[in-house]
């Protein structure tokens, strides 16, 4: 079954454009031309949202905003002239999983899906041969790709996902942003180890009491660390 892609964008030639050539690679593609319109769809049904971020009414930004507070994980990739790192930070902040800047080559756009609808594969095959991590009242079922917390269910993006289960799976090793860049985002050259710290902001913020659990060292990287669960 062909992955299932929704193109957000009020740019009728472009959506058409990215329609069209995505189709040409084996996916399906729906259209909306307004964030209104996107949240009106079963969005859970897509595999990937291309978003863009500056459209009349609703922004990308206020869009995923909503998306993720609805629990929905689908991975977002924004598409946007807004290239700044701020830009680019508040994307990953609102819970983007990658960032495109206009104007973009048709082939990179087509590069950056297939690298993030692989990276979720990966992830699902290899959770496949894992268990459950239990610390106290700390429960992450790797299977399940679930979360929970006194038993309360933590809702995570698939990028907070695998970056929890990063490191997770190894407790007490410390890993460098770089380890981080390069396991997460191999194929994304533009990333940087500010965005890496916006992500572990953003996750160490969904753990409450638990955040403790991923542990830094200044000028180095991050460990999820046994000692505080």
């Amino acid at each position: 079954m062909s992955e299932r892609i929704l193109i957000v964008d009020d740019d009728s030639s472009i959506a058409e454009i990215l329609e069209f050539n995505l189709k040409n690679e084996g996916f399906e593609v729906v259209t909306a031309f307004s964030a209104e319109e996107a949240l009106r769809k079963e969005l859970k049904g897509f595999n990937l949202i291309l978003l863009d971020v500056m459209m009349g009414g609703m922004s990308g930004y206020k869009m995923a905003e909503l998306i993720r507070k609805d629990d929905i994980t689908t991975p977002i990739i924004f598409l946007t002239a807004k290239d700044t790192e701020n830009d680019m930070l508040t994307g990953f902040s609102v819970g983007g999983d990658d960032y495109v800047s206009k104007p973009f080559s048709i082939k990179e756009v087509i590069a950056r899906v297939k690298a993030i609808l692989k990276r979720a594969e990966k992830q699902s095959i290899s959770n496949t041969k894992e268990d459950t991590l239990n610390y106290g009242s700390f429960v992450f079922d790797f299977n399940l790709k679930e979360l929970s917390i006194n038993n309360e269910k933590i809702q995570l993006t698939k990028t907070e996902f695998e970056l929890l289960s990063l490191l997770a799976k190894q407790p007490d090793r410390m890993f460098s942003r770089e380890n981080i860049i390069n396991k997460l985002w191999s194929e994304t050259p533009y990333i940087t180890e500010r965005t890496v710290d916006v992500h572990i902001t953003r996750l160490r913020k969904k753990l409450g009491n638990y955040a403790t659990v991923i542990s830094n060292r200044t000028g180095y990287g991050y460990r999820f660390n046994t000692d505080e669960t």
